[in-house]
């Protein structure tokens, strides 16, 4: 079953209704990525890239253009066409000149889910400046919890990242939110919950000066099984000090639980729309449900169907069972 480089929509908690756009073909690889993330909801990475230049199978500014002028969904009520999926979409170089060509076509708000692994080299932060939103991740202002968390490929070093979202933000193009991922861990792996880890954390944001911080937890199964969400009491606590030291208005905390009304979506080929958008976000039966505004009856035997296939397998999780590709 070959993948479609436009998939979606999504319901995400941040973004609303958000169309995505994956720039990297899935080639031989399920991921595309210089992370191996313990909490990704995508599994391990086969190969982590180390650079743009290693990157193979690139998508085409032209292939982007050309699914999202021909993409059979018309969908009334998009808040976001977002760049993300299965890759790491800095590492396609052409990231700039999609958006600029996207604003041609279409007035939506354009948004860049980044790791911020390349963001210390000029032109991946000249690329993300022309986006309207940067969601770029930051889970630690430490290197050795940055290692322990994000498992980077050899050479990506955390204040080298710091200084490039700093950089970024100076750019005043892109609206920059920074993603601060909590996590806990059932065996005492380094993770960055603690105090120690939160006081790091407010130190290294003030430095960034972000327009947005929005702190979360996992809500899928992560990669590692040591991996488990931070409670929401907790997060709570870790949300009122950074109210408290960065300022109430630009920090977000992201809890579960969005809902959203339906909206009209016209369909093609449901088993392939399934498919893809557990490629890129493993999701539960009634996620899959609201995000594509289909019929529990419907959905069932595609479900039932990719199960078979070994297209997709079950995944049980404290809040449910998440279907993610194989």
């Amino acid at each position: 079953m070959k993948s479609r480089i436009i998939y979606g929509p999504i319901l995400s908690r941040r973004l609303g209704r958000s169309l995505g756009i994956d720039i990297i073909k899935k080639s031989d690889f399920r991921k595309n990525c210089n992370f191996d993330c313990v909490y990704c909801q995508l599994g391990h990475v086969d190969w982590k890239i180390l650079t743009p230049s290693d990157v193979t199978d690139l998508v085409t500014t032209e292939e982007v253009i050309d699914g999202l002028t021909n993409y059979h969904k018309k969908v009334d009520d998009l808040d976001y066409i977002t760049f993300s999926g299965t890759c790491e979409p800095t590492l396609n170089l052409e990231l700039g000149n999609m958006i600029e060509q996207i604003r041609k076509i279409s007035d939506v708000p354009i948004c860049v889910i980044t790791n911020s692994s390349l963001v210390n080299r000029e032109d991946v932060r000249n690329n993300l400046s022309k986006a309207d939103l940067v969601v770029a991740t930051l889970v630690s202002g430490n290197e050795e919890t940055f290692q322990s968390i994000n498992r980077p490929a050899e050479g990506i070093e955390l204040q080298d990242i710091i200084k490039g979202l700093r950089e970024l933000q100076k750019m005043k193009g892109a609206r920059v939110a920074i993603e601060v991922m909590l996590l806990d861990s059932n065996n005492g792996y380094l993770t960055n919950s603690s105090d120690q880890e939160i006081d790091k954390l407010i130190e290294v944001l003030k430095f960034i000066d972000p327009d947005e911080i929005e702190i979360l937890t996992i809500s899928r199964p992560p990669a590692e099984d040591l991996i488990i969400p931070v409670t929401e009491t907790r997060l709570k606590e870790i949300a009122q000090k950074f109210d408290e030291k960065l300022g109430r208005e630009r920090v977000r905390l992201v809890l579960k639980g969005l809902k959203r009304k339906r909206s009209n979506i016209e369909h093609e080929n449901l088993p392939d729309e399934v498919y893809d958008l557990i490629l890129r976000r493993p999701c539960t039966f009634d996620q899959v449900v609201r995000s594509l505004d289909i019929d529990k009856e419907e959905l069932s035997p595609i479900i039932e169907g990719l199960v078979e296939e070994h297209k997709i397998i079950g995944i049980s999780s404290e809040n449910g069972m998440y279907y993610r590709a194989v």
